[in-house]
Formats: structure tokens, sequence, C-alpha cells
């Protein structure tokens, strides 16, 4: 198997969507992300690349607060909306029908109809010549209850939206090969 040189890209192929919010001047704006992700467990941190142009980013600078909203694939639509609308034209609130709600952060807007929401405090920002890339820390997480068993996330009963970024299709986990950190033991008895 030979490889080839391409051009500096990121192909990360499968990406999780989020949908992030903030308050811009006290209304409450979401806007699509496509890679953003966790950077540390303790304490629990997201990296979010932002492009400068972004109406939520105002928000995000304006409080230093903003939530980042996991959507389910029956969300794909109004997940879309939210990537190719702008919130400084539109009302995205009621364009998608989302029920908004607050928890101890005042200016982060958190989607009823997500399934996982995290409510996060600006800790570092990071600029590149296309994006912002902003690094908050995890202040509240919260679940709806029907994901919820003995009080924990059971993600059997999730279906994450997620996006093939090369192919710009969204796309739906598939089946379940095995568990992390034990396939790999199969290795260390072959050797």
């Amino acid at each position: 198997m030979g490889k080839e040189q391409l051009a500096p890209q990121c192909l990360i192929p499968v990406r999780p969507i989020l949908i992030v919010g903030a308050n811009i001047g006290g209304k409450a704006n979401f806007f699509e992300v496509g890679g953003g992700g966790l950077v540390s467990s303790e304490p629990p941190m997201v990296a979010l690349p932002i492009r400068h142009q972004r109406y939520t980013l105002k928000g995000i600078l304006e409080n230093r607060t903003f939530s980042v909203n996991v959507p389910s694939v029956d969300l794909a639509k109004e997940a879309d909306y939210c990537g190719i609308v702008s919130g400084e034209k539109t009302d995205k609130v009621k364009d998608c029908n989302f029920d908004i709600f607050y928890g101890k952060l005042a200016t982060a807007p958190m989607i009823e109809q997500c399934s996982i929401n995290m409510e996060c405090s600006v800790v570092h920002m990071l600029s590149s010549t296309s994006h912002c890339i902003i690094i908050g820390q995890i202040d509240s997480t919260y679940v709806s209850q029907e994901l919820l068993v003995d009080g924990k996330p059971d993600f059997n009963k999730f279906a994450p939206l997620l996006w093939f970024a090369n192919k710009a299709e969204y796309v739906a986990v598939g089946k379940t090969l095995g568990k992390s950190r034990s396939m790999g033991n199969e290795l260390k008895t072959s050797h």
C-alpha cells in the first residue's frame, strides 16, 4: 500500500455536530459547529473553531460564556439551518421552534430539544487566519431524563448527529465494533 502526498488539509472524516449558543445583546442565538470537541477532562473543557465573521462569536466575546448543545439525528434540519442562516438577520430560536433554558450562567442559552447541554465559561481564545478557537470550561452539564439509567447517560438511547466533512453530508453512528480500551488487548497476547 503506497501513500500519495496531498496539500495540507484536515482529513478527520467524521466530526460531531454541535449547536453553540450565546446571548447577544440579551437575545439568545445559536449556530452550528462541525469539529469542536473535548480538550481536557480535569477540568472538563471543550474547544470550538469559530469563523471570525460568525454572529454568535460576538455574544461569546460579549459575555465570555456559551453553551454547547449536542443534537440528535432528528434535529438535522435545525442544526443545518443554524449553520446557514445568520442570527443577525433572523430569530433562530423562533424559526427552529427551540425551547431554551438557562442554568447557572445567565448568558449561555441552551436548547431543551437537545438531549445533552453544557454551559461553559471562556478560558482561552486563540486566533488563526480563518477562525477564533474558543476554549471553554464546562461549568454544568444537563442530560435529558429519558437518556439516564441509574443517573448515568445511556448512549445506546442517543443517536448523535455527525458530519462527514469532505462529503458535506450528515451521518449517523454505525454499528458497534467492540469496546474501547479492550479490543486492543487481543494484540497483547499475540506478542
